[in-house]
């Protein structure tokens, strides 16, 4: 059975004073002689008295809990951004509720309004692919919430943002496999609804225009999501073209992993015959025979500023009409997967 929690009052009754004095003293109150403080001190600590942090959070009108909602938590890369947030919040007194959308729109907003009803102070939010509509955002700021969107952009939302330059490192990847001599160079894509996916895009067929490489249709393949389950049949297409491409950009490792079973299987060499390129730097990329090359993020940089972010917010206890747009900036890390600059 579970013993009832210590109170204020229990420790006021077995030393016959009031419950403000011994308040006074758990506060150090200047008030409060030295040595009562120390007889009440110890009574407590006797009894294991514990404040009661639900009745601090309403009298500070404070729970010190942010809320945490990102696509999922067990991947790398979420992992290692929630861990960036963890390590700034933790030094604040902050604790942090965090769950997943599993992709879903529907779920994202159920975890949104649960977690607003538990009076979190402040949320960091990791849209879902399927979020198009930000009418729940915009209800958690009317409602005076603090609110950080990071690594996903949601176009014309007006909220502080914390992002990665997802054009910069597909052009860089794509301006690489150029100099290195490739001539058909394929782009496997993620989600069309994610920001990601479309500045990745983007930055992919900028950097084909801007070397007078003309854009071809039948090399762009578009993935059902981001796992290497969607890299091996797109993967699959393209080797199924009469003339197959000699380098691949993929929009993450994932992928790129399934796509390199396939190359694998169908006898093809990488990178002699097809050269190949990630997303996201994951740890397990340089382990791969070949090991592959991959657009590094700095994803623990991104979850540290974003939480700096919302502790900023907090600390003002005033709404701020100037929101913050940081972009940071990714870096292509060279390895066995793509060939040298010729």
């Amino acid at each position: 059975m579970k013993k009832d929690q210590v109170t204020i009052t229990d420790l006021a009754r077995e030393l016959n004073v009031s419950p403000s004095t011994v308040s006074r003293a758990l506060n150090n109150s200047p008030f409060i002689s030295e040595e009562r403080k120390k007889v009440i001190l110890e009574l407590a600590k006797k009894m294991n008295y514990s404040p009661n942090q639900l009745a601090l959070s309403l009298l500070n009108k404070r729970t010190k809990i942010l809320g945490v909602v990102v696509p999922e938590i067990t991947s790398y890369y979420f992992s290692t951004a929630i861990n960036g947030i963890q390590d700034k919040v933790g030094s604040s007194g902050y604790k942090l509720m965090i769950s997943q959308s599993n992709e879903s729109f529907e779920e994202e907003i159920r975890l949104m309004e649960a977690m607003a009803l538990v009076r979190v102070d402040g949320f960091l939010i990791s849209p879902s692919s399927n979020t198009l509509n930000y009418d729940h955002f915009e209800k958690i700021k009317d409602s005076g919430f603090p609110l950080v969107i990071f690594d996903r952009d949601c176009v014309g939302l007006e909220a502080d943002k914390v992002v990665v330059d997802d054009y910069s490192g597909a052009f860089q990847a794509v301006e690489y496999l150029i100099q290195t001599g490739c001539q058909r160079i394929a782009h496997i894509t993620g989600s069309t609804n994610l920001s990601t996916t479309q500045h990745r895009r983007k930055g992919y067929l900028d950097a084909l225009q801007n070397n007078n490489f003309p854009i071809l249709e039948d090399l762009i393949v578009i993935g059902d999501d981001s796992s290497s389950e969607s890299g091996v049949a797109c993967m699959q297409k393209l080797l199924d073209l009469r003339q197959i491409p000699d380098a691949v950009f993929c929009y993450n490792d994932a992928i790129a992993i399934g796509a390199m079973s396939v190359i694998r299987e169908r006898g093809i060499e990488i990178p002699d015959q097809i050269s190949l390129v990630g997303f996201d730097d994951e740890p397990y990329s340089s382990y791969f025979k070949p090991s592959l090359t991959s657009v590094w993020q700095p994803i623990y940089d991104l979850g540290l500023l974003s939480a700096k972010i919302l502790l900023d917010n907090l600390e003002m206890e005033k709404e701020n009409p100037n929101y913050r747009f940081e972009v940071l900036k990714p870096e292509l890390v060279i390895r066995e997967s793509s060939r040298k600059i010729i």
